[in-house]
C-alpha cells in the first residue's frame, strides 16, 4: 500500500517520513493554504527528498505550482491539465480520455473532511490514492473498502495545525498492518 503524508514544511519533517516508512510526501504551494510553502522553498525541499521518497507538489490549479513543479516527481492538482506526472485531485470522476499517473480523490478538497465514497471509485482502484480526514483509526475501514493504490494523509496526523511525529508513525503504522 503507498502512504503519502501531505504538507510538509521542513526538511525535519521529510526525515520522519523518510524514517517511518512513507512512500511520498506532498508539499503545498497553494498560496491561501495554512500549509503553504513559497515555490523556491518546495523545490529546495524536493531536492532534498528526491531519491529518497516520491515527491508531490500539491495546489489548486497548475498557476498554484507552476514555478515548483520541475523539482518534483508529480503534480497533484484539481484541474484537468495534460501533463505526463499529473496527480488528478478531486471528487468527480476524471474526464474520459485524460492521462494521469495517479487520481488522489479528496471530496474535501483539502480542508480534511472524512466522507462517503461514490462507487465509481472502485474501477480506478489502481491509481486511486484515498485523502480527505484519513486518521489511523479510519484509514483500514477505507482500505478495505476501496482497496486502493494508496492513501494521503495530512490533518489527520498534526496536532494544532503542525504535523505530529508520533500521529505521524501510528497513521504509517495503522496502514501496514491492515492493507
Amino acid at each position: 500500500m503507498f502512504v503519502k503524508v501531505c504538507g510538509l514544511k521542513t526538511i525535519e519533517q521529510i526525515d520522519k517520513a523518510i524514517e517511518y516508512g512513507y512512500d511520498a510526501i506532498g508539499v503545498v504551494t497553494y498560496p491561501k493554504s495554512k500549509r503553504f510553502v513559497p515555490p523556491d522553498e518546495a523545490a529546495k525541499l524536493a531536492a532534498y527528498a528526491k531519491g529518497k521518497v516520491d515527491t508531490f507538489v500539491v495546489g489548486l490549479q497548475y498557476s498554484d505550482v507552476k514555478e515548483a513543479a520541475y523539482a518534483f516527481d508529480y503534480i497533484q492538482i484539481y484541474e484537468a491539465e495534460p501533463l505526463p506526472n499529473l496527480a488528478l485531485a478531486g471528487k468527480e470522476m476524471p474526464p474520459e480520455g485524460l492521462l494521469y499517473r495517479y487520481f488522489v480523490y479528496d471530496a474535501s478538497v483539502g480542508s480534511g473532511v472524512f466522507g462517503p465514497f461514490p462507487d465509481w471509485l472502485k474501477g480506478i482502484a489502481a491509481k486511486l490514492i484515498v485523502a480527505g480526514g484519513l486518521t489511523k483509526d479510519n484509514v483500514c475501514t477505507v482500505i478495505r473498502e476501496l482497496r486502493p493504490f494508496g492513501v494521503d494523509v495530512s490533518s489527520g496526523v498534526e496536532k494544532d495545525g503542525v504535523k505530529d511525529f508520533r500521529l505521524m508513525k501510528e497513521f504509517v503504522g495503522a496502514v501496514r498492518s491492515c492493507s
